[in-house]
Order: C-alpha cells, then structure tokens, then sequence
C-alpha cells in the first residue's frame, strides 16, 4: 500500500477527535481516486478563548454560553469555561505527567438548545478557556459582555470568545493620548508562544523593537499596552499579529478617555472585497480603516448597502490606499437614519486589504463607542450568544443574491419557548429585522441564523444597554460556527499493493 493510501486511512481514523478549526485535505492515491463524496458530520470537540474583560474595579462582566442543537451528535458531551492558567502545564512533572490546578469552572454548559450564563465583577478575573466535546461542541459560541460603569473605556464592552490562530489583523487601533489600546494574547498550550506585534501608521511601519518576539507563556494572557511599543502617537494605526511558534488568541480592547470603548475583533482575512456589516442606524459618527499588506496600491469602491439598495456615500466614492500604510476616513452621519453596512469593492485590479469602522452613538458627554471589523459571511450557520429582551438588534445583508434566511431564537437562559422567523434579504440591501423572542422569556438567548437559500449573507448583532442616560452598545458580527467538518469516505483499493 504506498504511502499516499496510508495517509489518507490514517487522516480518516484521526478525524475521531476532530475540532472545530480542524482542516482535512485529500492526498491523490497514485492516480487512482478512491476518496468518495465528503460527509459533513459534527466536530467531536471545540475549544474557545476569552480575553481577560476589564482592569476596572467597577466592572461587572457576564459570559453566555450556547450550543445549538445539530443532528447526528454524540448522545452525551460536556463542556467547562474556566481559568487559562488553570490548566495542565506539564512543568515541574516527572514521566510527563501534567499538573492540574483546582480552579472551579467560571460556567459549566448543560444541554445543546438553552443557554447558560455567568456574572462575575470587579478587575481581577483572569482570560478563560472553554473546551466542549460531544453534543455540546458543534457551533459551540460565547460571549463576553461587560459594563464600566464610569472611568476610561466606560460603557458596553462585548466580544465573542474566539479559538486560536497564527495571524490576526485590527484596523483601526490608536496610539493617540486619547485611547488606552491593549492587544490581548492568550495562550492555551502547552508550550511558549512567540509573537511579532507589528505597527502600520499613516506612513508605513512604525518604529519598534519592543513588539518583536514576545513569549507568551504556557496557559497564560499577557495585554500588551500598544503605546509602550512606540514612541509615535497616532489616531489611527493598523496592528499585525503575526506568531512565529505555536498558536494564541488575540483581540484589541481600544478604549478612550471621552467616548467609552470595546473591543476590537479581527478583521477577515485580506481580500479585494470586503464587507463591514451591521452598522447602527442612529450612528453619529462613522470613521472607515482600512490597510493594505501588499507591495500594490489598493484603489476601492465605497458604497453602502442601505434596506432600498446601494448609496454611494457623498465625498466618499472612492478610496486610495497606500501599499503598507493606514488609511482612514471620516463618514459622519452615512446611514441617515436607515440601517446599513459598507461594501469595499475594487474599482479595477484586486488587491487584498483588511479594513475596520468605529462607530459612535449620542452627542455630547454621552457619546459611546464600539468597532465592526470586515467579515465573512455566516455560510451555515451563525450564533449570536447574548441578546436580552430589549437592545438587540440583528442586521443581516445580502451582497451578491437575494437570501432566505432562517432566523432562530433559542429557549432563554431561566426558561422560555424557542421561536423562529424566515426573512427575506434582496441582493444589496441591509435590514434590520424583526429578530423572533422566546415566549414566555426569562434571562437571555441566542439567535441563530441559517441562510436557506440564495446568495451569500453577512450579519451582526447590535446590544445596545442604557445606564444613567449613557448610551452604552457593543457589535458583533456572526461568523460561521464551525459546527460541522467534511469526512471522505475511502473505499479499499488492493490494485495499489500490485503496484
């Protein structure tokens, strides 16, 4: 049997305990094809990272876990969130036993369908690692919701727990007096991580040795402080995150002393087209970020995709973006009242960028803060872990084709019936939709969203949480979750030892 047929028997009886970022590819057999259809089945198992929330005192900090319910999973499964650093790190064991410290889970997750959560305050809780197998692993999501009360960054923070990766790129950070930007790095293994911080200005790449090699130890989170990695202040720079060796998370808490704060994800990948879904209708403000990697100059369409078609903003048409450096733009007011994304499209040759929005809401000293990264579309299936029963807002947009999209409100955390709607999207237009509630809802739920038919769909979830007259939101985009791998099937082929 040559070793082609080999790695592909040995590739299958590996996908027993596949995860959720696990990738599988068809080696060729000697010429002759014995790999049939792949089958989509559900992930065994999915491991998630949240940032450790805040360093304020005043801060009150919940996670909401969910897994929605898919066919042909395992009839059991598990899952934990807790502490990095309580984890196996192997250090200070003979005959490689791992030591395991007795941290008590931040939230233990029951069955696929009803979401669980947790509260915790104050600024001393540490990143988190979730890990859930079985049942509870296909399209298993997490949020990470906090409010601050008062102090630099006050509002609504909110992000989604994330798995590992080795690149990660975030438009749209600052150096500015202004703005307390941290990159936090979290590291899940068993071994050291080293990571490259890389800074992108106006005029290319800021001076700075500090940012090179960091060591992010074995289940450990280090924020790293983007001013003390450079002199420069700048309000608008673009951060590489680039990991020599092993894996971590990474996400950006960007938070200003005037407008509040939240986190900023990772835009998608870099590509010549990008879409930045989800921006609130009653935003007063709009700043565009965007940053091309390449040696080529990149020369993009601006539009937006309004509920009645593509608006070309006013003075804002087109945009040039210089090879290797920062481009921003102010928008204003662009949605005018109506929800809206914006659609990044090349005027002629394709050059891949990567691009974010910071939006503001209010006027004044009530004005808050949070970012919409460019994303992928929701292929399968997408969730939004936290929504309350009021302040949610789902935006869903349609680039190419009009979409069907279904559209599932999940039973609440403390009870309550799971609903579901089917909306129609035309092909470019944004809608704010009449999202379905769980009747009879106590505590929150999960939206998830399942394009039926028709083109492809982007989506973001709006939470908006007034305190004392503040107007605090926070938005995320809804990526595909994963839930499900291609396995292909492999007949037995005896010709191959004939040969």
């Amino acid at each position: 049997m040559n070793r082609s047929t080999l790695s592909l028997f040995a590739g299958t009886a590996a996908l027993a305990a596949v995860t959720a970022f696990a990738v599988l590819t068809t080696p060729e057999a000697g010429g002759t094809d014995t790999a049939k259809a792949a089958a989509e089945l559900p992930v065994e198992r999915t491991s998630l990272l949240c940032p450790a929330p805040s360093l304020s005192d005043l801060a009150e900090t919940s996670y909401t876990s969910f897994t929605p319910v898919t066919k042909g999973t395992a009839s059991d499964g598990t899952a934990e969130l807790q502490p990095v650093t309580g984890q196996s790190d192997g250090e200070g064991e003979g005959e490689g036993e791992g030591k395991k410290k007795a941290d008590k889970p931040v939230l233990t997750p029951k069955k696929p369908g009803t979401p669980v959560t947790a509260d915790v305050s104050g600024g001393d809780t540490p990143a988190l690692l979730g890990t859930a197998e079985g049942q509870s692993a296909p399209g298993w999501t997490l949020q990470e919701t906090t409010e601050v009360a008062a102090g630099t960054g006050r509002g609504l923070q909110g992000v989604n727990c994330t798995a590992p990766d080795t690149e990660f790129w975030f438009p749209g950070v600052s150096t500015a007096a202004d703005r307390t930007d941290y990159v936090h790095l979290t590291n899940p293994d068993d071994s050291a991580a080293v990571v490259d911080i890389e800074l992108y200005g106006k005029d290319g790449a800021l001076k700075s040795t500090v940012g090179e090699g960091i060591t992010v130890k074995p289940h450990s989170s280090d924020p790293v402080l983007l001013s003390t990695l450079t002199d420069e202040r700048q309000e608008n720079l673009t951060v590489h995150v680039n990991v020599r060796s092993g894996r971590v998370s990474a996400a950006v808490q960007a938070l200003d002393d005037r407008l509040g704060g939240d986190w900023l994800a990772a835009s998608t990948d870099p590509a010549g087209s990008l879409v930045l879904p989800g921006i609130p209708k009653d935003a007063t403000a709009v700043r565009l970020v965007a940053f091309t990697p390449g040696d080529s100059d990149a020369d993009l369409k601006v539009s937006l995709a309004s509920p009645t078609g593509s608006i070309t903003p006013a003075g804002n048409e087109t945009l040039h973006v210089k090879a290797g450096m920062t481009t921003a733009v102010d928008l204003g007011d662009v949605t005018r009242g109506e929800a809206g994304s914006l659609i990044l499209t090349p005027t002629e040759r394709s050059v891949p960028v990567v691009a974010a929005l910071r939006v503001v809401r209010g006027k004044g000293d009530d004005q808050e803060t949070a970012f919409i990264p460019a994303t992928a579309p929701v292929g399968a299936r997408a969730t939004s872990a936290d929504n309350r029963s009021k302040g949610t807002t789902l935006s869903l947009t349609a680039t190419g084709r009009t979409a069907q999209v279904k559209v599932t409100a999940s039973a609440g955390s403390g009870g309550g019936t799971p609903a579901s709607k089917t909306f129609t999207i035309k092909a470019g237009t944004t809608q704010d939709v009449e999202a379905p509630v769980p009747s009879g809802l106590k505590g929150t739920y999960a939206l998830t969203v399942e394009p039926v038919s028709g083109g492809p769909v982007h989506a973001a979830r709006t939470l908006a949480v007034t305190e004392d007259g503040v107007p605090g939101f926070t938005i995320q985009t809804l990526a595909y979750d994963r839930g499900t791998v291609a396995v292909p099937e492999a007949d037995e082929d005896l010709s191959v030892l004939q040969k």
